[in-house]
């Protein structure tokens, strides 16, 4: 299993949070967890080109995340693991990036009607990451900016929450926090000790993008 580092922590002067908006989405049970997650991107990612990062803390949820969004024909999937070699981790950077260019290009309405797309360029796009394999900014790795970051599992510090919004999430991106039973405990803390507002989200996705 892979675990958080402190040493790989961003400092906050490198990005703005000002624009960014933040859920919570709570589930009623852990084992309904992975099912809602599933939906849930199967609604977002029928926008075309749509970038999503999930972010995991340990790779057997990322593998376990990767295998339950595989049945989605509509969105293309990439990790991000401790074990990637280099020159493929800088290509799920570039596809990512690309993906992110057709989306800030999209000039119909809200960045594209929503939809089945059999065109791979433009199915939206996701990477599923753990926390030791975000962008490593610090070492001249560039940020990927996503419109939408899940956080499948709620980090425990907050400096691990603010690292994965520097190096994950355009700046005026939405950060989706899923939450179950005693995390919202967890949440709020880290949304009296960032001084972020973190509110519920809303029933239609459509809206908030």
């Amino acid at each position: 299993m892979e675990s958080n580092e402190a040493s790989l922590s961003t400092s906050p002067s490198s990005f703005s949070l000002s624009q960014q908006r933040h859920f919570y989405l709570a589930v009623d049970r852990l084992q309904f967890k992975m099912e809602t997650l599933v939906d849930l991107l199967s609604m977002a990612g029928r926008l075309r080109s749509l970038p999503i990062v999930v972010s995991c803390s340990t790779r057997d949820e990322l593998d376990a995340v990767c295998y339950a969004l595989s049945s989605l024909s509509h969105i293309t999937i990439d990790a991000l693991y401790s074990d990637l070699p280099e020159a493929e981790r800088a290509r799920v950077f570039s596809r990512f990036r690309q993906a992110t260019m057709r989306w800030n290009k999209q000039a119909t309405g809200k960045h594209g009607d929503a939809g089945e797309t059999e065109k791979e360029e433009e199915k939206s796009h996701v990477i599923v990451v753990t926390d030791v394999c975000l962008p490593l900014v610090n070492s001249g790795e560039s940020p990927i900016y996503a419109r939408v970051l899940v956080n499948y599992e709620l980090p425990t510090k907050k400096e691990t929450y603010m690292r994965r919004m520097a190096t994950c999430l355009a700046a005026d991106g939405i950060a989706i926090n899923m939450v179950v039973g005693g995390e919202v405990v967890a949440l709020k803390s880290i949304e009296e000790s960032t001084g972020l507002l973190i509110d519920e989200m809303p029933i239609d996705i459509f809206e908030m993008l």
